[in-house]
């Protein structure tokens, strides 16, 4: 090899940087600088395995495979550069430049197989494309044949003005039919000796690989089976000195404390049941989805007793004024004290100011078409479980108060949060009446401006009564009319059947005969 030999190239961009730099490749190893600053990365040649040259997005790239089992990708090259770049990797590191050529036809089915740290994805035994496992977040099984990968976001570490100007892949679906192949049943069995499903082999492959779910050292405490409201399932929580686990069936997340927004401690009314709510910045993705809150359901009546798994040393080194070395408490209690020790984040929960009608420190109520909680805490409102909505109060315009369609006999009415700035509204529903004034003098108390509605339908309804029974006696007195109208119609057309008129004979007689007297007289005689 040539000794004291450099060649360099510029406008280099190293592992897919934004920005180019200068590179130099020397006997002892090679280094690459941005051109934006900063420290120079160097590698070792001793480090170097092997070296392929392909064609790239910003012309041609570099790969250099290193004995680890990790890879570093430079590209910016243009074609005239690979005989120089040959040349200066044969001489300083004794390495022969592959050329490697993609696949191009487009076929989206091929066959899958590691590299080193990469998932290739072959088409006629020619590389289609390649993961980085390093960019893998997580990976599930979705169905007995498919298997999901999602990937870390730009704003998954914090920078989010630049994920806004970015896109970027999120998430990507390998669908694996049939069973394991031969050569790797005797990693797939399983405890009967049957082969799994092949896309059970690929999601365990990419699992260990990954390193998915992986954490050093041992958990200092675990929680088992704890039933998640959101999202829903059931999770194993371990918790360690950096991060948390969630270990479920289907779905495995590792999660730093700093993405720990807020922590909150929520009986529910019924007594029975403690929620504990974690918010994390960023979101959990499951799928598409994201959840910016955890919410897990406790027992209230459960009890732990918890040994730290800590030896003594570090406990009174680390962890002394945050945790306690044992714990016999209910179960949310634990949790609790655990999760503020371990995140330095203060355990919110229900004002002291705010009892429902009957005592409860929480309301039962919807939104839109799901039903859970609403929580008053000091500086701000919660609802829980689905969607979990944590609203400010400094967010809160005002509140308006409205009855369910406006009927006199309604039970419940509904409450809507109008926020500032032009963030919209929140609206509740299904709230009992009951809690209508303990709300009310809650909200007075923290100077949110409240708009009954509810006082002006009552006086509406009072007016509309009034205006209603007016118009019902007015009716009435019409038919009571009309019927004495046709009453006496009646009698002046109707003859009266029973009445029975004596003959006109009988009558002369008796007026005209000048014997009627005497005759008159002799009968009344004879009567008596």
């Amino acid at each position: 090899m040539v000794e004291n030999k450099i060649t360099q190239f510029d406008n280099i961009y190293f592992n897919l940087s934004k920005s180019h730099g200068k590179l130099r490749l020397a006997s002892s190893g090679l280094g690459w600088k941005s051109s934006t600053g900063g420290n120079p990365i160097t590698i070792a040649s001793s480090d170097l395995k092997r070296a392929t040259w392909s064609k790239a997005a910003r012309g041609y790239e570099c790969k250099l495979i290193l004995r680890k089992g990790d890879f570093i990708r430079m590209d910016g090259f243009q074609e005239e550069d690979q005989r120089s770049l040959e040349e200066a990797l044969k001489d300083n590191f004794g390495l022969s430049m592959e050329l490697k050529e993609h696949a191009i036809r487009g076929w989206n089915w091929g066959k899958t197989e590691f590299d080193g740290q990469e998932l290739v994805f072959n088409v006629s035994q020619k590389p289609a494309f390649e993961i980085p496992l390093s960019t893998v977040a997580n990976t599930n099984l979705s169905g007995k044949n498919e298997v999901v990968l999602e990937f870390a976001l730009p704003g998954d570490a914090g920078d989010k003005e630049e994920a806004a100007d970015m896109d970027e892949l999120v998430e990507m679906r390998f669908f694996v039919p049939g069973q394991a192949n031969n050569e790797d049943a005797s990693d797939n069995e399983t405890e009967d000796g049957e082969q799994v499903d092949a896309a059970t082999a690929l999601y365990n492959a990419i699992k260990d690989k990954a390193d998915i779910g992986a954490v050093a050292g041992e958990s200092i405490v675990t929680f088992s089976d704890t039933l998640f409201l959101t999202p829903r399932g059931r999770y194993d929580i371990d918790l360690y000195p950096s991060s948390l686990r969630l270990r479920g069936k289907t779905y495995d997340y590792t999660l730093p404390y700093t993405s720990i927004s807020r922590l909150f401690l929520l009986p529910k009314p019924d007594l029975q049941h403690i929620l504990f709510v974690v918010g994390l910045e960023p979101p959990l993705r499951q799928g598409q989805t994201r959840y910016p809150f955890l919410v897990a359901q406790v027992p209230g009546e459960e009890e732990s007793e918890v040994e730290l798994n800590l030896e003594d040393d570090v406990f009174e080194r680390e962890y002394k004024d945050k945790l306690q070395k044992k714990y016999d408490q209910p179960t949310y209690e634990v949790m609790g004290s655990l999760f503020k020790g371990l995140t330095s984040k203060k355990v919110i929960t229900p004002s002291v100011s705010f009892r429902g009608a009957h005592g409860q420190e929480g309301i039962k109520c919807s939104m839109k078409a799901n039903e859970g909680h609403f929580f008053c805490l000091d500086k701000s409102f919660l609802f829980v479980p689905k969607p979990t909505t944590y609203v400010p109060i400094s967010d809160v315009s005002y509140v308006t108060l409205s009855r369910v369609g406006g009927g006199s006999a309604s039970r419940t009415f509904d409450l809507t949060f109008t926020l500032s700035g032009s963030k919209g509204e929140i609206a509740l529903s299904n709230i009992n009446k009951e809690e209508q004034s303990p709300l009310i003098t809650y909200l007075k108390s923290k100077s949110i401006k409240v708009k009954n509605e509810m006082t002006e339908d009552t006086t509406q309804l009072i007016k509309q009564a009034l205006a209603e029974e007016a118009d019902m006696s007015d009716d009435d007195e019409d038919v009571v009319m009309k019927e004495r109208g046709a009453g006496d119609d009646e009698d002046e057309e109707s003859p009266d059947e029973d009445f029975a008129a004596d003959d006109d004979s009988d009558d002369d007689a008796l007026e005209y005969d000048s014997d009627a007297s005497v005759a008159s007289s002799g009968d009344e005689e004879d009567d008596e």
